[in-house]
């Protein structure tokens, strides 16, 4: 049985830390008096929504004895059960009179844990939850908890909050002089290591990045899968960071993996992907032009952070800033953001918002350009789009097509900092 002394101790002690805790505003809103689930990858900062939430909460008059935030990955209560979850509410109510915001962080290492958010929902309780796992997200979690919560993903810094972040004002100084070169020495660090808060605190970043990747791969992947192949899993992991650019069938997966000596079959792969996505390591995406069966069978998938992507590659340029647009686009269309493959393929299509865009590192030859702009073409003139774009690493202009229309040349960094 948990001790309730303890909670009491964690309790408290969470009440002085959220105190003193400075934050990086994020760029995330939430509808007053809503109780909402926040998922995501390990350390994409999910736990510092939640601050942001709770700060709000104070600067709008609440005490901190009104806030009862209790953090899952505290070693204290690593042995809590679900039928035990109770006993916070009693502790509380053993410290303070009235009822408090409940702040649940990283709930999912309780297993069962749905059924008491779903009674605190129902009691009319003010509640949030955070969690690592996409599992989250399904079909069953929302049904148990019947629509009394708001699901909202949580994502890597976005590059403007990374530059908010890293103290580069906003402002025409990001435009010009020194303050061009910041921006640009910023980006590049963004597009090689990533919006991971962390990132921004450590000098060997690609240290700080194999050790969470190490993390979330054992405990994310393998103990909470049972996963027995493990070198089978890591090595589906590295080819598909080592063709994110490419659409790919589990079965053309699984023949790289056997390939490289460790057995396996598409099953297998298709099982080891699905991990990978419940973690929130990647996502994929589909053909807009596909058949329904190869919507499903033959994706292309993207890392949810370009640091992590980068720990596989060895040849990165291209690969990461195609990555960092699918990223960029995910967080703004969500399941709405296809690739179309028919007669060309082009990188990015938005079908709702006629948008297509492709990620190329630079339009200097013009065999490339004539490619890119091509593939638009075709596309267009299957479903007509209102906006054509190719995302380069350094490159601006325009492209005039012949039906009128033209074809948008910007350089990543301008891209990510606009409207989109």
């Amino acid at each position: 049985m948990v001790d309730i002394e303890v909670l009491k101790r964690v309790i408290v002690e969470n009440q002085e830390f959220v105190r003193g805790v400075e934050l990086t505003e994020r760029e995330y809103g939430f509808e007053e008096g809503g109780r909402y689930v926040l998922v995501g990858l390990r350390q994409a900062g999910k736990s510092y929504l939640m601050y942001q939430r709770m700060k709000a909460e104070l600067a709008a008059g609440r005490r901190p004895e009104e806030l009862c935030l209790v953090n899952f990955d505290d070693e204290r209560l690593a042995e809590l059960k679900a039928k035990e979850l109770d006993a916070i509410l009693v502790a509380y109510r053993s410290l303070y009179p009235g009822e408090p915001s409940l702040y649940f962080d990283e709930i999912q290492n309780v297993e069962g844990w749905e059924k008491f958010a779903r009674r605190l929902a129902n009691e009319g309780r003010r509640v949030w939850v955070t969690g690592s796992n996409a599992k989250m997200l399904s079909r069953e979690i929302a049904s148990t908890l019947g629509g009394r919560y708001l699901v909202k993903e949580v994502w890597p810094y976005s590059f403007s909050e990374y530059l908010r972040a890293a103290g580069v004002r906003e402002g025409p100084g990001r435009k010009y002089g020194r303050g061009a070169g910041e921006v640009a020495r910023r980006f590049e660090a963004y597009l090689r290591f990533g919006g991971l808060p962390e990132t921004l605190r450590h000098a060997d970043k690609r240290g700080w990045l194999n050790g969470l990747f190490g993390r979330i791969f054992f405990s994310d992947m393998v103990a909470r899968n049972g996963v027995r192949n493990e070198e089978g899993l890591r090595l589906t992991v590295k080819k598909l960071a080592e063709s994110v650019c490419q659409s790919a069938s589990y079965h053309r997966i699984a023949d790289l993996v056997k390939a490289a000596g460790a057995g396996g079959t598409a099953s297998g792969v298709r099982d080891y992907v699905r991990f990978m996505r419940e973690s929130c390591l990647v996502f994929s995406i589909a053909n807009s032009a596909g058949s329904f069966s190869e919507r499903e069978g033959v994706q292309k998938h993207y890392f949810t952070d370009n640091g992590l992507l980068n720990i596989f590659l060895g040849d990165p340029d291209s690969a990461l800033l195609e990555n960092l647009c699918a990223v960029h686009l995910r967080r703004r269309y969500g399941e709405g953001l296809k690739f179309y493959r028919r007669n060309a393929e082009v990188d990015f299509h938005v079908p709702e918002a006629g948008l297509g865009v492709q990620a190329c590192w630079s339009l200097a030859n013009a065999e490339t350009a004539r490619r890119e702009v091509a593939a638009l073409e075709k596309l267009d003139a299957w479903r007509p789009l209102g906006r054509m774009l190719v995302v380069t690493r350094n490159e601006r202009g325009e492209i005039p097509l012949a039906n009128g229309k033209r074809v948008e040349v910007l350089p990543a960094a301008e891209w990510l900092l606009a409207a989109c």
